[in-house]
Formats: C-alpha cells, sequence, structure tokens
C-alpha cells in the first residue's frame, strides 16, 4: 500500500504539471520532426561561377544539377567568390580549368568538386584518346587540408557560450526569486528596468570571463583555424553570452523551479543547434530557413566563421553584431516587463 501511494503520488504531480507533461511527450516529437527536416535535407546543389573560355564548361556542369553564373570578367567573379555569392569560380589556363573554391564549406567543396570531375567526364569521356585533364584546385578560405573542427569549431563556441549562460543565468534568476531576492527589490523604489540592468551587469561580468576563456581555450588550446582578429571573436561571444543572458533571465521568469527551466533547453536551445550553420541552410524548407533567421545563434555563429575562417574584419560581421545587440535590447524590455507578474503596479 505504501508503495501504490508513492506511486499514485507522483503520478498526480506530473499529471498536474502540464509543462513537464508536454516536455515528456510533445517536445521529443518537435526534435525529432526537425531532425527528420535537417537531416533529409534536398541534396546541396553548388553555386559555381564561369570566366572567359571556362564558359565550356557550363553545361555540363548544369546537367550535373549545378547553377552556373557566366561573369564577363575574371574581376567580376572574384568579387562575388569574396562575397560567397558563389562556392568557386573556373577559369580557364591553357586547355586545363584553374577552379577557386571559397573554401569555409567542406560539404560545398565536395559538391563543387563531384560536379566538375562529372563535367569532366562528360567533355572528355574515359577511353575517347584525349588526354586526362586535371582541374588547378585552389583555396580562396580554408585550405585542403582544413580540419572538422576547424569548420565547425566556430559554431560550436557560440553554441557552448549561448548553452551555458543561457541555463546559469536562468537558474540563477530564478533562484533570485525563488528565495524572496527579488520580491524584496521589487518591495523598494528601484524601477523594473534598474532592476534588470542591475542583474544584467552582475551576470555580465561572469560571460565576459566565460567568454574570454572559452575563445582562448578553442584558439590557442585545441588549434582551432584562426584568421581573423581575436578582438572580433571576444566581441561576438560577448554579445553572444550577453544574448543568452537576458533569453535565460526573460524566460525564467516562467519557471516555477530548476526543473522547469531546464525543460525550456530542448525547446529553445537544441533547434537553434541544428540551424545555427550546422548544416546548409539552403537545402532545408524555407519555411525553416526563416526560422533559422530569427534565431540568435545563427547569427553569432556566421559572424564567428566570416572572422576565424574567411579573415573577415568588421564590415562583414556588423550585421550579425547589429542585430545580437537587438536581440539583447527586445530580451532586456521583456525581461522588464515580465516583471510586473511579481509587482503591483
Amino acid at each position: 500500500m505504501k508503495i501504490r501511494a508513492i506511486t499514485l503520488r507522483i503520478l498526480r504531480q506530473f499529471i498536474h504539471d502540464k509543462r513537464t507533461m508536454a516536455l515528456m511527450f510533445i517536445a521529443p516529437l518537435l526534435v525529432l520532426s526537425l531532425m527528420s527536416l535537417v537531416f533529409n535535407g534536398d541534396a546541396y546543389k553548388p553555386t559555381i561561377g564561369v570566366t572567359g573560355g571556362a564558359a565550356v564548361f557550363a553545361s555540363a556542369l548544369e546537367a550535373q544539377d549545378a547553377a552556373v553564373t557566366d561573369f564577363t570578367t575574371a574581376e567580376q567573379g572574384k568579387a562575388a567568390l569574396k562575397d560567397g555569392d558563389i562556392d568557386a569560380l573556373i577559369t580557364l589556363e591553357g586547355t586545363s580549368p584553374a577552379v577557386k573554391l571559397e573554401g569555409s564549406n567542406p560539404t560545398a567543396n565536395r559538391a563543387v568538386l563531384l560536379a566538375l570531375q562529372e563535367a569532366l567526364l562528360q567533355l572528355h569521356p574515359a577511353g575517347s584518346g584525349q588526354g586526362e585533364i586535371r582541374p588547378d584546385i585552389s583555396y580562396l578560405y580554408g585550405a585542403e587540408d582544413m580540419t572538422t573542427i576547424d569548420r565547425f569549431g566556430p559554431i560550436m563556441i557560440g553554441v557552448f557560450i549561448f548553452f551555458f549562460v543561457f541555463l546559469i543565468a536562468g537558474v540563477s534568476f530564478l533562484r533570485e526569486r525563488t528565495t524572496g531576492t527579488l520580491e524584496r527589490l521589487l518591495s523598494t523604489p528601484l524601477k523594473r528596468w534598474e532592476i534588470v540592468i542591475g542583474y544584467v551587469c552582475g551576470f555580465g561580468i561572469f560571460t565576459v570571463v566565460q567568454a574570454l576563456l572559452i575563445s582562448w581555450f578553442s584558439i590557442q588550446v585545441l588549434g582551432i583555424m584562426m584568421a581573423g582578429s581575436f578582438g572580433y571573436v571576444l566581441l561576438i561571444t560577448l554579445l553572444l553570452a550577453i544574448t543568452a543572458l537576458t533569453l535565460g533571465t526573460l524566460l525564467s521568469a516562467f519557471a516555477g523551479n530548476e526543473l522547469q527551466m531546464i525543460q525550456f533547453i530542448p525547446l529553445v536551445i537544441v533547434p537553434q543547434i541544428f540551424l545555427s550553420g550546422l548544416f546548409p541552410l539552403d537545402t532545408l524548407p524555407l519555411w525553416l530557413q526563416r526560422v533559422g533567421l530569427a534565431t540568435p545563434i545563427y547569427y553569432g555563429a556566421q559572424a564567428l566563421m566570416d572572422i576565424m575562417i574567411r579573415g573577415k574584419g568588421w564590415s562583414a560581421i556588423a550585421l550579425d553584431a547589429y542585430v545580437l545587440v537587438g536581440f539583447s535590447l527586445l530580451f532586456m524590455v521583456l525581461n522588464v516587463l515580465a516583471l510586473r507578474k511579481h509587482r503591483r503596479m
């Protein structure tokens, strides 16, 4: 009977905790559905630029399902390659094609080389008596020996910083509320926005240290590729941390305990990881691409790749930085509004 009583009590607790029930039965289905969409996305279709005599490869490349752009001059092609509008640029040097890969995305590199290989076989079939054509391959960013950690390292730096700051800030702010500290502050003449900024500044000091430590360890100890400025890496990781901090404190207002705070992870963090750039967004359904563009981790990851792999500067990451600042300000405003439920106006 005692065991039965304990079992019934636990069952009643779960049944009355709607959020836990949703996490157990609905969240896994949502995450699995997202995984299915990501892993079953369309095959990556490379975008290849040709210029000059290399235009003879256009039709053969298009037959391999590649998107081909014919540039009037090599300078136009190089500019498009540098801007990331194309995955590779093919020019003709004598009878052999010279291929310059954008290089920062191994998936795109493999797709370009496979399409080119098949196109050359189509133009010069084996046994036709024509000599084998060997393209000259070079890289604008990265290198042929770029490792997996070099490719995914910048993204994972952003993911880890966002995840840990989100979790620690949310749980810490929740503890401030459940222990009565927040209610005592709200009973003082302090304004809500002053309380929010105070908490953000207090937690923010630790996020600066964390961003510095993770960035330094990843680059100096793990040896992840670093082609740009370490200062810009620190800036983006700090902005990501502040965004995670403000989002974590915001969602903690809707959690009753630490378990409920942790329950936000599969719904808030996991989808952002899948849509951060680990997988090319171009291969996903259009609506899912738009969801990815509405997530903070995406902008942080793109900026870190621009800095660490492509070696770009402020002009390339400015938009990403401004978007992260915008997310932080939005979450801070929502934090101020959320405090209304804890103070009678």
